[in-house]
């Protein structure tokens, strides 16, 4: 296996160079600054060393709020570049703040790292588990950490070169997926002073869209009943788990009289220990989503009224825990715009041979449209989204009070979806690496145009002040509940 990362890595390394070189070319016909030349040239020539970490961080597989090594090395890297590190942030462990440079403005740029539960891949195109249970980066957030420091070294090189005012700083944020790291991040204050951020995400194309996202809001239902014996006594019992599946039945036809923009699902993930047992305890843990976070507080308290009449039907008891609450993201077209315009001078890149291979075989394993393995080499059209659709993001809380944009790269083999097998295989190569890569240029090139350009910063500002009001305060959707560090245990 270790022969195999470093054949990748070398490939990776090798194809960046001469993606580099493209763009070099691309950049001085077209009279691009001599600045953002630099900024490409010198992100081209750590390629293999951010290469190397985004892999140990594959590796690693931390799910949230549990990151310690991948956060530590995050952390280490930075320190290294001359960064000022705060660390255990928000009450989080694994969360930091790196900071690089005084005085306005101040740009941040997010970096995620937490994997999922439950998707262990091997590096290749076919599904072949690790270890049993165990978790992977199926969301391609070893990548995201990784380009997102990448890009604020970048940016801290140019205006230390340059002997410019200005701050820039590197977000460490955990727990992205289901733990709501950033929620309580923004609760806490930590983007109070912040004039602009920037953040990316791994994907099977290149986009840079102002675009929404869903609100989310989550909750862990707990059942707690009379345990007895199921045969000898079952009048004796009262059954926790008839509690879950009693409100799960009643949630189910909820479905119905609500908008169809919606979304509600859940697992059980405490069900009993043995079937000849009534179990004394069940829980069910819920995600509730729509478009508008208005409309999620609603429907949620919905499916809360939905818990109590099924424990009031079952002679149960119920309580629950919120375990995060996500506002929709909030889309920017200034900034939108401004990112859209750099990931074009970058562009994408092509497959080498060995990645058509790659590529050419997890896509037999894909169900649904398979779209050609060129669109890892196209940007698509700028789009204004103003409604979100797909997944939910705790980018969202940031977005209501700070000017935020990001885009996505093409770190996944064209038509792989999110959460899959296939993410994982592909962020474990090559492939993943080249699109964090671009990723990290074009972070770096909008962070020097915000340093250089105050009337954007300025514009984005009254964006955002126009989409949310002036008279907006936020307030978190989890209230003043402790950051949920073992939700994952």
């Amino acid at each position: 296996m270790k022969r195999m990362i470093i054949y990748f890595l070398s490939l990776s390394f090798t194809w960046g160079v001469l993606s580099g070189c493209m763009y070099a070319q691309q950049a001085q016909g077209s009279n691009v600054g001599s600045d953002k030349l630099k900024i490409i040239s010198s992100i081209q020539q750590h390629m293999d060393r951010y290469g190397e970490i985004s892999q140990s961080i594959w590796s690693y597989a931390e799910v949230g709020y549990q990151e310690e090594k991948s956060s530590k090395l995050l952390q280490e890297l930075l320190k290294e570049e001359s960064f000022s590190i705060e660390s255990g942030v928000a009450e989080i462990p694994t969360a930091f703040i790196a900071s690089y440079g005084s005085g306005a403005p101040v740009i941040g740029i997010l970096a995620e790292f937490d994997a999922l539960p439950g998707v262990s891949q091997d590096r290749i195109p076919e599904r072949k588990i690790l270890v049993d249970g165990a978790a992977g980066h199926a969301c391609g957030h070893h990548l995201f950490g990784v380009g997102s420091a990448a890009a604020g070294i970048a940016i801290k090189n140019w205006l230390k070169e340059n002997a410019q005012s200005g701050t820039i700083r590197v977000y460490g944020t955990p727990a992205e997926e289901g733990g709501g790291g950033k929620v309580y991040m923004v609760r806490a204050g930590l983007f109070e002073d912040v004039d602009a951020v920037l953040h990316w995400h791994p994907s099977s194309a290149n986009s840079a869209n102002a675009a929404s996202s869903l609100a989310n809001k989550s909750a862990k239902f707990r059942f707690r009943g009379i345990a007895s014996h199921a045969a000898g006594a079952p009048q004796n019992g009262r059954s926790a788990l008839d509690g879950v599946e009693a409100m799960n039945h009643m949630v189910n036809m909820l479905r119905e009289h609500i908008e169809a923009e919606s979304r509600i699902h859940y697992v059980i993930t405490s069900g009993g220990e043995a079937p000849n047992v009534v179990p004394e305890f069940a829980e069910v843990f819920y995600y509730c989503r729509h478009p508008e976070m208005q409309k999620v507080q609603e429907n949620f308290e919905r499916i809360v009224k939905a818990a109590e009449g099924a424990a009031l039907g079952t002679g149960t008891t119920m309580d629950y825990e919120i375990i995060h609450g996500l506002y929709n993201v909030m889309p920017n077209e200034t900034l939108g715009k401004l990112m859209h315009k750099n990931l074009n001078l970058v562009g994408g890149f092509k497959y080498a041979i060995d990645e058509i291979a790659f590529a050419e075989r997890i896509q037999t394993t894909l169900i649904g449209e398979k779209p050609p393995l060129e669109n890892s080499n196209q940007i698509e059209p700028f789009e204004v989204i103003e409604r979100g659709r797909g997944g939910s993001t705790d980018v969202g809380d940031i977005s209501w009070v700070v000017p935020t944009t990001g885009l996505r790269t093409a770190t996944w083999v064209p038509g792989t979806s999110a959460h899959s097998w296939q993410a994982v295989a592909a962020g474990g190569m090559s492939i993943g690496i080249r699109g964090m890569m671009v990723a990290a240029k074009t972070i770096a090139l909008t962070g020097i145009d915000l340093m250089n350009n105050a009337s954007i910063i300025q514009d984005g500002k009254i964006e955002l002040e126009n989409r949310v009001g002036k008279n907006f305060v936020y307030q978190s959707l989890v209230g003043d509940r402790k950051p949920p560090l073992d939700y994952r245990n």
